[in-house]
């Protein structure tokens, strides 16, 4: 059965605070996929050592994942904060 994070349209991804390194991005993807937490980060390393896109993924879901607890991004607040 999937987590709805009291919510209606099912399981959300976002950043989790608790177990996270740097900011949540890893802990959120594995909790989303239900996978441990190791193997996504080892893909994220993978990634930058023969490719350089691991650090640039990483940086993307962080700007677009919402902090567990916080309704927006913190891209959708500087959009926000931008438009005022």
């Amino acid at each position: 059965m999937s987590e709805n994070n009291g919510s209606s349209r099912g399981k959300r991804l976002f950043r989790i605070r608790q177990g996270r390194i740097v900011a949540g991005v890893c802990t959120g993807l594995a909790a989303y996929f239900g996978v441990d937490v190791n193997l996504i980060r080892l893909a994220f390393g993978v990634l930058t050592i023969f490719y350089g896109l691991g650090i640039l993924g990483y940086l993307i879901a962080w700007a677009i994942l919402p902090e567990e607890g916080e309704q927006g991004s913190i891209l959708e607040s500087f959009v926000n904060k931008r438009r005022q």
